[in-house]
């Protein structure tokens, strides 16, 4: 189990963070040395940066109490993601994780045609299961490098004894020759994939289950990830929607994962300008 961090270790990170993201955006220097690069993992034939931008604020997904998610989608405009794109791309971040929907597609053909740096889409296949399949072609054609299945869809499958439909989705993906993954928030799902001889390139794994948040379900995740020892996985909710500080969640995860690992992360950056930068300054620290 984690043990909290104390207010002056917070503000202590905090203050080492500010001065970390000045670095990474160019500002600073790392006491005379090069600026640190975030490390680079495989999914499938994929290349992509340990730390993947995730979508979730960008279409006011929030999962915390509140008028969060209002804010995050008044925020988000079409422009501002772009840009947000761009200085992932600049901080040495390669690949943003978002759904394939009709918003994010036409948004995505708009910056790949302005010359938008950040090269790697990775697509969460996650409407109508009836329609994965058309999801999965839509999501391929409109130039994700690979694509996974979204958490709850494949756990309510497996949950309800329908684990072969979720194989013939993964068998799809791999039929459009992209790599092929599947998520989840349970912590028995992709052991039992791997048991079952599932063909997928990669994990993504949630920390924390959305209904309770518990370190113990967290705990059962981490183990979970480290079962898996031949495939990458990626770790997401390493900060529990928010509820736990950056310098924590980074610490813990990256303590916990393999070299093969990864994580995901979504930032809101309206009131902390520098998220970003801090939460890549913290992958490469750690």
């Amino acid at each position: 189990m984690i043990n909290p961090i104390s207010r002056r270790e917070f503000l202590a990170d905090t203050a080492a963070l500010a001065a970390a993201a000045a670095a990474m955006r160019g500002s600073a220097g790392f006491s005379g040395e090069a600026k640190p690069e975030l490390p680079r993992i495989k999914l499938g034939n994929v290349e992509v940066s340990r730390l993947i931008l995730g979508s979730n604020p960008f279409w006011g997904y929030a999962h915390q109490p509140g008028d969060l998610g209002t804010r995050m989608k008044e925020y988000y405009t079409d422009e501002r993601i772009m840009s947000l794109l761009d200085e992932a791309a600049e901080l040495g971040v390669t690949t943003v994780a978002s759904p394939p929907d009709p918003r994010w597609i036409t948004l995505y053909d708009a910056y790949r045609a302005r010359g938008g740096k950040l090269k790697v889409w990775l697509a969460q296949a996650h409407g109508n299961p009836k329609k994965m399949k058309e999801e999965i072609d839509r999501a391929v054609d409109a130039g994700a490098a690979a694509v996974f299945i979204q958490g709850h869809r494949a756990e309510d499958y497996y949950a309800q004894g329908k684990f072969d439909e979720v194989r013939a989705w993964i068998e799809h993906i791999k039929s459009k020759k992209v790599p092929a993954g599947m998520a989840a928030h349970r912590a028995d799902v992709h052991p039992a994939a791997e048991k079952a001889g599932f063909p997928t390139d990669f994990y993504f794994q949630c920390f924390y289950r959305p209904e309770t948040y518990t370190t113990e379900d967290r705990d059962l995740a981490v183990a979970t990830i480290k079962q898996i020892t031949n495939k990458p996985v990626i770790a997401y909710k390493i900060l529990a929607a928010g509820r736990i500080p950056a310098p924590e969640g980074f610490a813990f995860a990256l303590k916990c994962l393999a070299a093969k690992d990864g994580i995901c992360v979504g930032v809101f950056p309206k009131d902390k300008p520098d998220m970003l930068a801090q939460d890549v300054a913290l992958a490469c620290r750690v």
